[in-house]
This record gives structure tokens, sequence and C-alpha cells, in this order.
């Protein structure tokens, strides 16, 4: 006799039959309509899973919390950031998301100016940030604030204040907020982090969105890295997935971080010196004994190597060395528009002035892209030492074989603004057309950029210096940081998986790495019934699966009633001689089935 059996791997395998006495044969017709419901759950259950832009469901109690608060030197922004209940594997890191409000925006407020301006009224750092955090509070559950971490982590616009500015106005912060807001909040959890802790930071942001700290579901083919891990006694090494390095180049600077997986020689006891203030180890893991999460990073702040900090000493090397010259041979280059001097990292053609007005330059491009390398190779300040990049600092050598980076901000701007081929690197093809752009006439290229034929938010501010930036960005990258001009790994964004990664993410992600200990010295007490409750657990994280799916049952069950009934009525109308299988009693044809 024939039996149509449906399986489903939700949560553990579930099997149910129907035997022919049950199915009647009119069911044949409507199996394509199944296949079409089953198809429907595995969609709605995909759909389930895509809950990055999805408003957040501040109704689930197994919901947690926790607030970053930036405090940069324009401004402060706080980000609200949220995680479902770990689940007990101590392989496995939260995972935290940014919190999306009704709307399914993110929940972020800034405000301006920066913390640092109440440098000389302290006691106004708590109502500043009040507003802030007001804000956050109202986007949280209330029975839920008690336990979300807040973080107050300041940066450029404080570590340039006297410690004794800073240390007033953290502990007007710590003294007040506690009066005024119910969140776990320790004295600890304000502070001034330095550059090097900004980056590892961001380093750790950027890799957790790409995915790079899961150890436990790898897929085939995907790159991975031998690692020597840092203060482990273990002689063999851990090959897992690698992480992806970070480039990042502001106005005022320029940033560099990335994975040393191997433990790295010195040059010399000096180096090694140096190389302490630049190296990173810590373990992003909840457990101290595990070696899986544990990274050795390199990050590297390049405080003037900025594109307008850049072009601010290109210009001033101008002006400085322009005079000179003047003075020596009696000329006077540069003093007038009708004699300017000649800058190859501006556009053909194009005149600017620059200086203050008691010694304005006046300038004239020659948009010369190659001749623009060689002139500002100098203001890279490399020295001849071993493993040294920008201005002689340590950078322990690369694998360029077996690596990936990310270039954001301006790396991004240079190539994709203007240019329009951010993405996938390519040296040749960059310098091949920036040196197009560079030679094109400034009134071509005014006309391009009045037709709309460049990136939406680039302005004439770009158009005029982007040769100059071009020649910038190539010569650090490639010059600076030693890049191989055959270098195929690099990738200029301005977002990762189209969601823009704060240094913010990796702040509340390595603070709170030992917030699922808790979870998991539950998950240990469960005894025999850790396997139900993980179960239960499971279940209860994808409730919206399973409520679709006994829906599409029960709709599956109700259309086999149905038939069933037509079924009955027919045979009670039709005489014998007109189903002549049912009075030799042969049975329907066998339906084997597997969905």
């Amino acid at each position: 006799m024939g039996r149509i059996s449906f399986s489903c791997l939700f949560p553990a395998s579930w099997h149910f039959s129907l035997s022919p006495q049950v199915l009647p044969r009119l069911l044949v017709p409507s199996l394509r309509q199944l296949l079409l419901i089953v198809t429907a759950v595995i969609y709605v259950r995909h759909l389930a899973r895509v809950t990055d832009v999805d408003a957040t469901d501040t109704s689930n109690p197994n919901l947690n919390y926790g607030l970053v608060v930036d405090c940069g030197s324009s401004g402060s922004r706080v980000f609200v950031y949220c995680w479902p209940r770990h689940n007990g594997n101590p392989h496995e890191l939260l995972d935290i998301r940014q919190m999306r409000d009704q709307n399914r925006k993110p929940v972020v407020m800034k405000i301006k100016p920066g913390i640092s301006e109440l440098a000389k009224t302290p006691d106004k750092a708590s109502d500043y940030i009040y507003p802030l955090l007001s804000f956050a509070a109202q986007h949280i559950p209330k029975n839920k604030h008690q336990e979300t971490p807040l973080y107050i982590l300041c940066t450029a616009g404080m570590r340039i204040l006297p410690e004794s500015q800073q240390e007033a106005l953290l502990e007007d912060l710590r003294t007040d907020i506690p009066v005024h807001f119910n969140f776990l909040f320790s004295d600890s959890h304000v502070e001034v982090i330095s550059g090097k802790q900004e980056g590892v930071y961001a380093w750790i942001g950027i890799n957790f969105v790409l995915g790079r700290f899961n150890h436990v579901h790898n897929k085939e083919g995907e790159a991975v890295v031998e690692v020597h891990v840092p203060g482990s006694d273990q002689q063999e090494a851990l090959v897992r997935k690698r992480t992806a390095g970070v480039l990042d180049m502001g106005g005022v600077s320029t940033q560099i971080a990335y994975e040393v997986p191997k433990t790295v020689s010195f040059a010399s006891p000096q180096q090694e010196e140096v190389a302490k203030n630049l190296l990173a180890e810590f373990n992003l893991g909840c457990d101290a004994h595990r070696t899986d999460h544990v990274y050795r990073v390199y990050v590297s702040t390049f405080l003037g190597f900025g594109g307008n900090a850049a072009r601010q000493r290109y210009e001033e090397s101008l002006i400085k060395n322009t005079a000179t010259r003047n003075k020596l041979l009696g000329q006077h280059i540069g003093e007038t528009a009708e004699s300017p001097l000649l800058d190859p990292c501006l556009p053909a053609d194009l005149q600017d002035e620059i200086g203050p007005s008691t010694q304005k330059l006046y300038l004239r491009g020659t948009g010369d892209f190659d001749q623009c390398r060689q002139i500002l190779q100098p203001f890279l300040n490399r020295t001849n030492e071993t493993q040294t990049s920008l201005s002689g600092i340590y950078q322990p050598a690369i694998d360029f074989s077996n690596s990936q980076f990310y270039g954001f901000s301006e790396f991004y701007y240079c190539t994709e603004d203007v240019l329009r081929m951010g993405g996938d690197y390519n040296a040749t093809k960059y310098a091949q057309a920036a040196k197009s752009y560079c030679a094109t006439q400034w009134k071509t290229l005014k006309e391009r950029f009045d037709s709309g034929l460049y990136a939406s938010h680039a302005d004439l501010h770009r158009l005029k210096y982007q040769c100059f930036k071009s020649a910038w960005m190539f010569e650090v990258l490639h010059s600076g940081f030693s890049f191989p001009t055959n270098y195929k790994n690099l990738k200029t964004a301005l977002l990762v998986y189209d969601k823009e990664v704060q240094w913010t993410l990796g702040a509340i992600l390595y603070r709170t790495r030992y917030l699922p200990l808790r979870d998991i010295q539950q998950e240990s007490l469960k005894g025999i019934h850790s396997h139900w409750r993980h179960s239960f657990s499971f279940v209860n994280n994808h409730y919206l699966f399973l409520a679709c799916f006994f829906i599409v049952l029960l709709s599956i069950m109700l259309y086999l009633l149905r038939l069933r009934r037509i079924h009955r009525r027919t045979a009670q109308r039709c005489t014998p001689s007109s189903v002549p299988w049912l009075e030799k009693g042969l049975g329907s044809p066998t339906l084997p089935i597997n969905l």
C-alpha cells in the first residue's frame, strides 16, 4: 500500500505519514499546491533569519541591550546595540547588532559640538550627554535598563586636552549619570581611549560584520590562515578563517590595522620596544583558557598623513621653497596670477591661490600624475630601515599572497567619487585613470561636474584636489605601506554589507565578551535536560517560522478533510458500475512522495 511521508528537520527530525485509507486518490491533483506551500514555508524561514534590517522586537524578553557613546572631536553619538541570549557554545561570540526602531532605522543620535569644548566648564558634561542617554532610554524597555551596560568612550578631541581637564570632565559624568539613569555603569565605563584602542575596535567591528570570527561554520573553499597563538604553549599552529586588514585615510590621519598571525622578529631591541606599543594581543572569547579567539593585531596611526593634512604640508612646502628660490634668483614666480607657479598636482590649467594674504602664492596646474607622485615621496618620511613604513615607524611583514584588506574613507573617495572605480582595487587601472584625470583640462572637468557625471557627494573641492589625493593615496599605499602594485586583494568601500561599520561595534563586542559566561554556566547546570532546553531556546528564537509551520500544517489538514468529505459524497452518489475499481477492491496507485 502507498504512503505519503513528510519530514522536517526543525528543530529535530519530525516525521509523519498518511496512509491511503486516510488520503484519497483525489489528492493527486493537489500535489502541486502542496509543493508550493512547502516552498513558501522554506521561504518564510529564510525571511525569518534576515533580521539585520528588521525593527528590533523590544517585547522579546531574551533580548539584551548595550550603549556606546562615541565622544569625538566634532560631536558625540550614541549607538544602541542589541543581541539575543548567548547559545552556550563557548566557541561562538555574541550576535551583536545595531538596534533598529519601528521604521527600521538604526537607533543613533548625534549632538554637536564635541565634549572637549566643555574643558573650562566640566560641571556641564553630564548636562551635555543627557539628551543622548535620554534618547537611548526611550528605545530600551525600562525593565532592561538595569542590565544594559553603558560605555562612554572619548577619542581625538579629548586626547589633546591636559590630563587634569580630561579627568574633570570624566568625573562629572561618573558622578551624575547614575543619579539620572539606571544603566549598568561604573567608573571604568567612561574613559579617553587611545588611537591604538580605537584602531583595534575598528578592526574588530569590520571583521565581526564580515563573519571572520565565526570559526564554527566554515564554508568550503573559504580562505584560512595559520596562526601561532600569542602566549600559547601549544606546538601546533591554529588554522582558522583569515581576517581582513583595515586601511583608513581621513582628512588628518591615516591608519593601518591587520592581524599578525605568526610570531614576529625584530631588527633591534629599540624596534622591539616600539613594537610593544603597536601590537595588541587580546582574547575576544568569553573563556580565557580557550585560544580560538586570541588575536595579535598591529595598529598604527599616522597624524599629518591624511589627505587634507598632506595637502596642507605640501602647500606650506611650496610657499617656503618658492620664496627661498625667488630670493636667491631674484625671481617673482607665483607672486601674481600672470606668473603662476606650475603645480603638477593640480588638473591642467586650474588656477589656485594658497597661503596667507601676506604670502599668497598663485598656482596653475599642469596635471602630471607621475611627476606629482615623485614630488610627494619625500613627504612620506621613509627611512632605509627594514620592516618600517611612514616616518620610519615599525611595520611587521604582511603575507601579501594570503591577505585581504579593506580601504575606507579617502581610499574609497579617491577611487570612487570622480574616477568611479571603487570596489576591487587594481593599481595599474587606477594609475591610468588618475593620470587621465590629472591631464584633463579644468574646463572640461567642470563641464562634466555640471553634467552630473561624478558621484552625487563629489564637490568642487574634490575636483580641485582629486589629482593630488590620487597621487598621495597611491604613494601611501605602495611606497609607504609597501603594497606591491600587483596586489589584487584590496577592496575600497564606504559600507560593509551595505552597513556603516563604526568602531563602537568593536568596542561593545570586546567589552561584553565575558557576558556569555553566565549563559554557558547555566547550560552546564541543566544536566539531562540540557538538550531539551537548548532545543526549546532554539525554537523560541525561531518562533516566527514555527508559527508559520503550524499554520501551514493546519491548512493542509483542513484541506485533506475537505477532500475526504468530497470523496465520500461522490462515493454515495455513484452507482457500483461507475466505480468498478471499488467493486473489485483495488487500491489506489502507490504514491511515494518525500518532501
